[in-house]
């Protein structure tokens, strides 16, 4: 399949990722995700007037023979018998943001766990279960959060400028901030989906303020927080706002 055809399939299903399956193998080997399609324009992105060829042509194998040849990993996945801690776990330790739950007997995918649905869970269950002393702990108390060398984009950014910081930095999301130091928006990875489904790829000139014109969700504001607020309400707030 074609590396286009298959960001065009996530913009048509409205997901963000997706398993890949390999005839050869009768297997899943990996995951499509925005990631891919950011690394592939930032890699070979050049100016509006150059077509960017690898995205248009090449296959899906081709790309992961290019770009994964040092650093491809099998797949990451888990069973639906393993335990909720388990999945967290492996989450954390591989580094990544999806993971797979495979059928061991069929080999088929049944569902892509993730952070944001483990929160979900739990703060849809939370009230049946023991309450962690920390949930009721403030941010400055637990020392969580970025406090320094915090990657940030102006409304006048580049689109290309903001998707080299993804890449370099490895981070989801960049606040927008006006000249006066103040967040007046965010533009996350997911944002960068809309540049496949508008098909406005291959001008990545624009600025961030252009291109979170083409939001297809009403967007309601950014969702912040305050060192003193504790984390119980902090995560309701996650869940709530669904981002």
């Amino acid at each position: 399949l074609q590396v286009k055809k298959a960001f065009f399939a996530l913009v048509a299903n409205g997901v963000r990722a997706a398993p890949l399956w390999e005839s050869k193998k009768q297997s899943f080997v990996g995951m499509l995700t925005i990631t891919d399609f950011i690394n592939i324009l930032h890699r070979y992105y050049k100016s509006p007037m150059v077509q960017i060829y690898e995205l248009e042509e090449h296959k899906i194998e081709t790309w992961r023979e290019l770009y994964l040849q040092e650093t491809f990993k099998p797949l990451v996945n888990i069973s639906p018998d393993a335990s909720l801690f388990d999945a967290v776990y492996s989450l954390i330790k591989n580094k990544i943001h999806r993971l797979p739950v495979i059928d061991p007997v069929s080999g088929n995918a049944l569902y892509i766990l993730t952070h944001k649905r483990i929160l979900k869970f739990l703060q849809l269950f939370m009230s049946e279960m023991p309450k962690p002393a920390f949930m009721k702990k403030n941010l400055d108390e637990l020392g969580i959060g970025t406090y320094h060398n915090i990657a940030f984009i102006h409304p006048d950014t580049p689109i290309i400028k903001a998707l080299n910081i993804f890449v370099e930095r490895r981070i989801s999301a960049l606040p927008v901030v006006d000249e006066s130091g103040k967040v007046v928006d965010i533009y996350s990875k997911f944002d960068v989906i809309n540049l496949a489904a508008e098909k406005t790829y291959n001008n990545l000139d624009i600025t961030v303020t252009q291109a979170l014109q083409h939001r297809s969700q009403y967007f309601e504001g950014v969702v912040k927080c305050s060192m003193l607020e504790t984390l119980e309400t902090i995560v309701d707030r996650i869940v709530k706002a669904e981002v």
